[in-house]
């Protein structure tokens, strides 16, 4: 990282910068002292069209960036995937192909990109980690997504090999936090169920769970992925990519994350699992050894604290949080 103690100018800008990831990389860096001096600018898409290449070329003319953490995609749930394969393909493709070569055209120093741990392949073995991307197809039901940002892993390499470009990506598992879209049936399992526990303790009924609650995943806090992405922008200079995740033994079943949830909204009503409902795929592990053998020292916050951050923020933001 160059000093800013010679003056260097430093302008970071963030693609998708009001979301759930976005407002906790916006967070953490006003906490920190070694990016005072930095120039940080939170896009959001009424900043500008990232699939247009005039638009995009228009924010990099007029912000100068330096360095660029790119989390701007077109995103959805399952069914908005298996429906819109070809959208989420060529819209993804193209947001991508703009920021890439206009990071390389400005003589942007360093470019993060994010990935997912639903590009690797459908059949694999666990814990996946980041050798195995392109392994094998990925599920079908997102094959157009989960293509165009493979593509990202495979530009970064090129644009080193032909250009000398500093881009990387990193691939966070499943993210939640304050920010997040709290909607039951869009949102992911965190936020939704907090959504539904919220309800349940306002209506006084039953907090329902979907499924048995056996699954095992690996969840990450917002302002901890915020933390480390600083660092990969600041240190982590191979264009392979790098999985963000807490440890192994960090797992939780969804039923942990349902009692935890309860007992942060101090929910006093029965907590019930509906297993007419589908439970999907028992575990989907992640391996963080690469992160860990870098940063062996970094302290994840404890996972009840996290959740009561953000159910605390949720009831505090009822009225204007996304749901």
């Amino acid at each position: 990282m160059a000093s800013m103690a010679e003056g260097s100018r430093r302008v970071v800008l963030v693609t998708g910068g009001t979301g759930l990831y976005g407002m906790a990389i916006k967070k953490f860096v006003s906490s920190e002292a070694a990016e005072a001096q930095a120039t940080w600018v939170f896009l959001s898409s009424k900043d500008g069209d990232l699939r247009d290449r005039a638009a995009t070329e228009a924010i990099f003319a007029k912000h100068k960036p330096t360095h660029v953490i790119h989390l701007a995609a077109m995103v959805g749930g399952l069914f908005a995937n298996m429906a819109k394969k070809v959208e989420f393909y060529r819209e993804n493709m193209l947001i991508n192909d703009n920021m890439m070569e206009c990071c390389r055209i400005y003589k942007v120093e360093k470019l993060v990109s994010c990935l997912s741990t639903c590009i690797f392949p459908d059949k694999t073995s666990y814990p996946i980690d980041e050798t195995m991307i392109h392994n094998g197809a990925p599920h079908p039901s997102n094959e157009g997504y989960a293509y165009a940002k493979r593509m990202i892993d495979v530009l970064n390499r090129c644009y080193a090999d032909e250009y000398g470009c500093k881009f990387t990506s990193v691939v966070p598992t499943n993210i939640f936090g304050e920010h997040d879209n709290f909607s039951i049936q869009g949102g992911h399992v965190i936020p939704g169920l907090i959504h539904k526990c919220y309800i349940a303790k306002r209506d006084g009924t039953d907090f329902t769970v979907w499924g048995s609650g056996t699954p095992l995943r690996q969840f990450i806090y917002s302002l901890d992925l915020a933390a480390l992405t600083v660092w990969v922008l600041n240190e982590y200079d191979s264009a392979e990519p790098i999985i963000l995740s807490v440890d192994e033994a960090a797992e939780v079943s969804i039923k942990d994350v349902a009692l935890m949830i309860a007992e942060a909204m101090e929910f006093k009503g029965n907590v019930v699992f509906d297993t007419s409902k589908a439970d999907g795929q028992h575990k989907k592990t992640a391996s963080n050894a690469k992160l860990r053998s870098l940063r062996p020292e970094f302290a994840f916050t404890p996972m009840g604290t996290a959740l009561k951050n953000t159910v605390q923020w949720f009831v505090d933001n009822y009225e204007k949080a996304r749901k």
